[in-house]
């Protein structure tokens, strides 16, 4: 038999044969995939912050806002003249025990006239109050509520379950009159809150692309970008209110004037903010425009169903401005206009005065920059290797070839310096782009 040659392993491993790469290159690969998947853990992890932040603020508004509505001094009337109004609205107040707060008023018409000052949000007329109601000719007089729908609809909703059951006690059926309906288009009335849920997904969506692929603008032209951007965002709301859905049927250039003072404000106010929070503007303008806009806005539930928190939001905030004003402007005459269109231009006010220190940052911000790159170009030339008086040859001649190693010596030190800021400058660079399309995803994700 002939013999057979083992192959020699110790050889092989020794000189590297048999497994297709040098010794120690598959631990160096390897520790450096590890570092890079660490790397790149880190920053998903750290962007993984945002949702969730954005998932527990979410959580507390709209859950502490909308879970467990329920009236808080709700005023309502009952009119009727002498002591049988009395001791019912008397009545009615303690069974309540503060969640309402029940006048009486002597006449219908005056009622009428406080529900389209939105001063109460519902009046019960007693039996025999109403004008023209009687029982001659065999018709029983019946208890009457009249409501404003158009103020909210969850209100009037409410006011009737309460008034339904004292009519039932009275053995008559109750008769609802609605002074103030809403559009035909919008039987509900939230139609206006939907419509400011777009608006303010145009605008703070749109301070993502401002802020973040428009950071290498000037400010000055950002912020016109901004106003710009809102012109047209109020224009789709208008086109949406009217001719689109008919959610409103008349008045609409002035809601048109509200739903731009109502997006530039956002638009100003998150394109200023975009200076200082970076990447974490998009959270920031959601806690602002979403998280306590929407739940403030009145749009589903008005304060007097909400608890004193969102109640208190409501008096001032951007988004209860436009939702009330539009009410205001559409449905009850204008009454009460003034006042929230000031709201939206305080809130427009505002955002002029943060763009305004936004300016100032990043101007104080470049004249650091500047100072650095001197410090830098300083640190350049104190790297050269400092030059000598030159030698004499032999025939007197200078040491020609010292004097060109030393510049080239100082040449090289110059470039090392400028290439690694160079290095520096496009990786700074490339970090930025990459926080850009992540911010712009993350708004647009919302």
């Amino acid at each position: 038999m002939s013999p057979v040659r083992r192959p020699e392993h110790g050889n092989d491993q020794g000189r590297g044969r048999g497994t297709g790469h040098r010794p120690g290159d598959g631990g160096g690969r390897g520790s450096g995939h590890r570092a890079g998947h660490s790397a790149g853990l880190r920053h998903v992890l750290t962007h993984l912050v945002t949702p969730l932040l954005m998932c527990i603020g979410m959580g507390l508004a709209y859950l502490g806002a909308f879970a467990n509505p329920a009236p808080h001094h709700l005023p309502v009337a009952v009119v009727g003249q002498g002591r049988s109004a009395q001791l019912l609205a008397q009545s009615i107040n303690d069974k309540a025990g503060g969640d309402l707060e029940v006048r009486t008023i002597a006449d219908r018409a005056t009622a009428i006239e406080q529900l389209r000052h939105q001063d109460i949000f519902g009046t019960y007329v007693l039996p025999g109050q109403a004008t023209g109601q009687g029982t001659t000719g065999g018709t029983k007089a019946v208890p009457e509520l009249v409501v404003a729908t158009a103020g909210s609809d969850t209100s009037a909703s409410v006011v009737q379950k309460i008034f339904t059951p004292v009519a039932a006690q009275q053995g008559a059926p109750l008769k609802v009159t609605d002074v103030a309906p809403t559009a035909e288009d919008d039987p509900t009335g939230q139609g206006i809150f939907f419509l400011l849920v777009a608006i303010s997904i145009g605008s703070y969506a749109s301070v993502a692309v401002i802020g973040g692929a428009g950071a290498v603008l000037p400010i000055r032209l950002r912020g016109m970008l901004a106003i710009g951007t809102s012109f047209v965002v109020g224009v789709i709301g208008a086109l949406f209110a009217g001719p689109v859905f008919h959610l409103v049927d008349h008045g609409l250039w002035g809601l048109w004037g509200m739903a731009w003072l109502y997006s530039a404000g956002i638009l100003l106010i998150g394109t200023g903010l975009h200076t200082f929070l970076k990447r974490w503007t998009t959270l920031g303008v959601m806690a602002l425009f979403v998280m306590l806009n929407f739940t403030s806005s009145g749009g589903i539930f008005r304060p007097e169903m909400q608890n004193g928190f969102f109640a208190a939001l409501h008096a001032f905030w951007n988004g209860a401005g436009f939702v009330e004003g539009t009410r205001s402007h559409v449905y009850f005459d204008g009454y009460g206009l003034a006042g929230h269109v000031w709201t939206l231009v305080l809130w427009l006010v505002v955002g002029v005065l943060t763009v305004g220190a936004a300016a100032l940052a990043e101007k104080r911000r470049r004249a650091a920059e500047a100072a650095g790159a001197a410090a830098v170009a300083a640190a350049a030339v104190a790297a050269t290797v400092p030059e000598r008086a030159p030698v004499a040859g032999p025939e007197g001649g200078c040491d020609s070839a010292g004097g060109s190693e030393r510049a080239g010596r100082r040449g090289a030190a110059s470039g090392g310096v400028s290439g690694a800021v160079a290095a520096g400058d496009a990786a700074e660079d490339a970090g930025d782009v990459e926080d850009v399309e992540e911010e712009m995803e993350e708004a647009v994700g919302v």
